[in-house]
């Protein structure tokens, strides 16, 4: 095992999923059934029941080195020993090495958090990037004619929100885990801000094709 100096490192269980990121303060439903990782589960469940998911890339078949610790809140056993469980996400890690693979993996991680300077504010930026996702959500109902709604529990709080947002990139695998690896929440909010903005003007044009369309028949 190498030696890492200065750094506060742990060993920690592992979960890959394919194309699944999970980012901290965010649920995960899931069911587990392979043998491997019922064994996982339960010495997870006898000890402080976290472990780390790591998102698997299905096309390159690569397994990402920045993931997410994940805390079991929850779980019903099944027949044949079967598991389904409600996972929380908590602290981002960095993978630096596999203490082992067998029957599971376990590997050595560091924690990490974003990197804020105490002087930057930003409440405003997040304000523009809640304003963009509302934005996307009216326009997503008009064109389905639909009713959707953002929970009345958003958060509020930058770093939260740009959590909340990413989580929900569904079908963007490797733009979520691009944004999970990231250390900077303004960088973060700003690349958010860009996909809202491009989706925000692209439901817009056609929703207003589909008025035209309306108005026509």
């Amino acid at each position: 095992m190498t030696i890492y100096p200065n750094i506060a490192v742990c060993e920690l269980p592992l979960f890959p999923l394919p194309e699944v990121v999970l980012f901290p303060s965010r649920p995960l439903p899931l069911h587990i059934f392979e043998f491997r990782y019922r064994i996982m589960m339960n010495t997870i469940l006898s000890s402080d029941r976290r472990f780390g998911v790591l998102m698997v890339d299905p096309v390159q078949g690569t397994i990402a080195q920045v993931g997410c610790c994940a805390e079991i809140i929850d779980y019903q056993r099944l027949p044949d020993d079967r598991m389904k469980m409600v996972t929380m996400g908590q602290q981002r890690f960095r993978l630096l090495e596999y203490v082992r693979e067998k029957p599971y993996r376990v590997g050595l991680v560091e924690w990490i958090e974003d990197d804020q300077p105490a002087e930057e504010d930003l409440r405003p930026m997040a304000t523009e990037v809640e304003q963009l996702l509302r934005d996307v959500v009216r326009l997503s109902g008009k064109l389905t004619e639909q009713t959707i709604e953002l929970p009345e529990d958003l958060p509020d709080l930058p770093v939260e929100l740009s959590y909340w947002i990413a989580s929900n990139l569904y079908g963007a695998a490797s733009e979520q885990q691009a944004l999970l690896e990231m250390q900077d929440t303004a960088m973060r909010l700003q690349r958010e801000s860009e996909i809202l903005t491009s989706t925000r003007n692209h439901l817009a044009a056609r929703t207003v094709l589909k008025d035209t369309l309306d108005q026509n028949l």
